[in-house]
C-alpha cells in the first residue's frame, strides 16, 4: 500500500454502528459499509412492515437488501490488521457518565461536540459534519453539547419551543400559542431573549458597579486596618511611656519619702544625743554634789557644816530634763499612714480612670457595626430570654411562671432577708445581665408599669434605688394612654405614642442605645436614648397599685 496506517483515514474501515474495525465488512445500495451483523440487527429492529434505512444517511430500502461480503474491503481491513492499526477511537473520545453523548451513533457512543438547538439533537464530529455540509442544516443554532435538550420539547404536541408566552411567563412551542395560550401575548423565543438580555445586561452593570463599590469599600478597609494597626501601636508605644513615667514618678516620690525620713531620723537622733549628753553631765555634777552633800553630813563640828552648807547645798536648776517630754512610740507611723491615705487615693483615681480609659479603647473600634433593626422580624433575631431574680424582689412583689411574671401584692410575702432584696420601692431585677444587642418585650397588666434597664450597684434603699431618678438606671413609665422617661436627678420627658399592652425594649450596650417600641400590629418607637454605657445592665420592673403585673413574653 502506498498509505501507511497511520496515514490512513481510519473512518474508511470502521463501523458506524460498533465503532469498531469491520468484520465480515458488506456494502448496502446506498454505498455506505458495516459489519454483516451489525447491520443486521440493526434492520432486525426497525419497521415490521420491511422499510429499512442506512443508520448514517437515513436513505430507505424495500425490500430489505441482500448482504453481499465487500471482498476489496475486507482484504484493506486484513491488510491494516497486519500495520498494527486501530480503526477504533481512543478511550477519551468515547461518552462517560459526565459526557453528552451523541444521539446518533450506535453501539458505544462518542462524545458530542455540539448540540443542536433547532433539531434537537447533540453529534459527534462525524455526524455533524451534514449541518456544516447541507445548506438547510446550515442555518441551525448549534451550542456546546448539552444534556438539556429535551427540556426544549413541548412533549404534548412534540415540538420545539420556539416561542415565549409574555401572559404565562413561560416557553410554549407554536401550536401552544395557537391552542391553550391563544390570545395570549406571545413573541419568538429569539425577541424575548433580547429583551431579556437587555434587562440582564442592564443587571449586569448594576452588579459590576456593585462589586466595583465593594472593591472600594474592601480598599477602605484595608486602608483602615491599617491605620488601626498603626494607631494601636502608637498608643501602646504612648502609653508604656505615659506608664513608664508614672512608674518612674512613684519611685522619686518613694526616694523623697525615704531621704526626708532619714534626714528626719538624723535630725531627731542629735537632738536626742546632745540632750543625753547634756543629761549625762548633769547626772555626773549631781552625783559630784551628793558626794560633797554626804561628806558635809558627816561634819561632828556644827560651826564648820554651817560655814560650809550655804555653797555646797546650793543646786543649780536642772535646764533639760523639765522640757523632755517622750512620745508615744510612733515616730514615723504618721508618715506610713499618709502614704497608705496617697495609696488608696491613687487606687480610686485609677479605677475611676480605668474605666474612662476602657471605654476610649471600645469607642476606638472602627469596625462597620449592623443598623438598628427595621422591623419587628429583625428585632426578633436579638432576643433573649429573662427571668426576674428573687433575690432582687421586694417582699410584695409574687413571681411565677418561672420567675418570669411579677405582679404587686397586697400584703408582704415570706421572702428571706437578702442584700440584694429592694425595700424602699416595689422593684426587681433580672437574674441576667444584658451586654452587645438584646431585645425582649413586656405583656403589662394594670393601671401603670414602670419599665427599666439599671446597673447590679443600683441601690436597694431610700430614694436613691428608685428606678429613673438617679445616673445608674433608665426608666419607662406606662400608664393609662400615656407614657414618661426618666433618667437621673428626676429629669422627666413626656413621650406620645400609641397605647399598647405590649412593649419592646432594644439595647445595644455597646453603641450606647436604648429604645423603647410599643407592639402590636406594627412596632412604634416611644423613646430613644443615646448614652454610654460602662456596666452591664439588668432588666427591671417597679409597680405602683395592688394588682399591676408584667410579664417577660417568649419570643416567636
Amino acid at each position: 500500500m502506498a498509505q501507511t496506517g497511520d496515514q490512513l483515514n481510519q473512518d474508511i474501515v470502521s463501523c458506524s454502528i460498533c465503532l469498531d474495525v469491520l468484520k465480515d465488512p458488506v456494502t448496502i445500495p446506498c454505498g455506505h459499509s458495516y459489519c454483516i451483523n451489525c447491520i443486521k440487527v440493526h434492520w432486525d429492529g426497525e419497521d415490521p412492515k420491511g422499510i429499512h434505512s442506512c443508520p448514517q444517511c437515513r436513505k430507505t430500502f424495500t425490500p430489505r437488501p441482500v448482504l453481499e461480503k465487500n471482498t476489496m474491503l475486507a482484504d484493506l481491513v486484513e491488510q491494516l490488521k497486519k500495520t498494527g492499526l486501530q480503526a477504533a477511537p481512543a478511550d477519551h473520545c468515547y461518552a462517560g457518565a459526565e459526557d453528552v453523548a451523541c444521539d446518533f451513533c450506535s453501539g458505544r457512543k462518542l462524545k458530542a461536540i455540539k448540540s443542536c438547538l433547532s433539531c434537537p439533537a447533540s453529534y459527534c464530529k462525524k455526524h455533524l459534519q451534514p449541518h456544516y455540509d447541507v445548506a438547510p442544516l446550515r442555518k441551525h443554532k448549534l451550542v456546546e453539547p448539552s444534556k438539556k435538550l429535551q427540556e426544549n420539547i413541548r412533549s404534548v404536541h412534540d415540538e420545539v419551543m420556539k416561542m415565549f408566552c409574555r401572559t404565562d411567563q413561560k416557553s410554549i412551542c407554536y401550536l401552544c400559542s395557537v391552542d391553550e395560550h391563544k390570545g395570549h401575548d406571545t413573541v419568538s423565543a429569539a425577541a424575548e431573549r433580547t429583551e431579556r438580555q437587555r434587562e440582564l445586561e442592564g443587571s449586569r452593570q448594576q452588579i459590576q458597579q456593585r462589586i466595583q463599590d465593594a472593591e472600594k469599600d474592601v480598599k477602605l478597609l484595608q486602608q483602615e486596618l491599617e491605620a488601626i494597626h498603626q494607631s494601636a501601636d502608637k498608643t501602646e508605644e504612648d502609653s508604656e511611656k505615659i506608664f513608664t513615667e508614672l512608674i518612674r514618678l512613684l519611685q522619686k516620690r518613694s526616694s523623697d519619702v525615704k531621704q526626708q525620713i532619714r534626714s528626719q531620723q538624723e535630725a531627731e537622733g542629735s537632738r536626742v544625743k546632745e540632750l543625753q549628753e547634756k543629761l549625762e553631765q548633769e547626772i555626773t555634777e549631781l552625783k559630784r554634789k551628793d558626794a560633797e552633800l554626804k561628806q558635809l553630813s558627816h561634819t561632828e563640828d556644827h560651826s564648820q557644816f554651817l560655814n560650809n552648807y550655804p555653797s555646797v547645798a546650793a543646786l543649780r536648776e536642772s535646764t533639760h530634763s523639765s522640757s523632755i517630754k517622750i512620745r508615744p512610740l510612733r515616730h514615723f507611723e504618721d508618715v506610713t499612714a499618709a502614704v497608705s491615705e496617697l495609696r488608696d487615693k491613687l487606687q480610686d483615681i485609677l479605677r475611676e480612670e480605668w474605666k474612662n480609659i476602657s471605654l476610649r479603647v471600645a469607642e476606638g473600634d472602627v469596625l462597620l457595626s449592623e443598623p438598628e433593626p427595621k422591623n419587628r422580624a429583625d428585632f426578633l433575631k436579638y432576643s433573649c430570654e429573662l427571668t426576674l431574680d428573687p433575690n432582687t424582689a421586694h417582699r410584695r412583689l409574687l413571681l411565677s411562671d418561672g420567675n418570669t411574671r411579677v405582679k404587686l401584692m397586697g400584703q408582704e410575702l415570706s421572702y428571706s432577708t437578702h442584700p440584694e432584696r429592694f425595700t424602699g420601692w416595689f422593684q426587681v431585677l433580672s437574674r441576667e445581665s444584658l451586654t452587645g444587642r438584646c431585645y425582649w418585650e413586656v405583656e403589662m397588666r394594670g393601671g401603670g408599669v414602670l419599665l427599666a434597664v439599671a446597673y447590679k450597684n443600683i441601690s436597694r434603699a431610700g430614694s436613691e434605688c428608685r428606678f429613673g431618678f438617679n445616673d445608674k438606671s433608665w426608666a419607662l413609665y406606662c400608664y393609662q394612654n400615656s407614657y414618661k422617661f426618666w433618667h437621673k436627678n428626676n429629669i422627666e420627658t413626656s413621650i406620645s405614642g400609641p397605647r399598647s399592652s405590649r412593649v419592646g425594649v432594644y439595647l445595644d450596650h455597646r453603641a450606647g442605645i436604648l429604645s423603647f417600641y410599643s407592639v402590636s400590629g406594627t412596632m412604634t418607637l416611644l423613646h430613644r436614648v443615646q448614652t454610654t454605657f460602662t456596666q452591664p445592665l439588668y432588666a427591671g420592673f417597679r409597680f405602683w397599685d395592688s394588682g399591676d403585673s408584667a410579664k417577660l413574653c417568649k419570643m416567636k
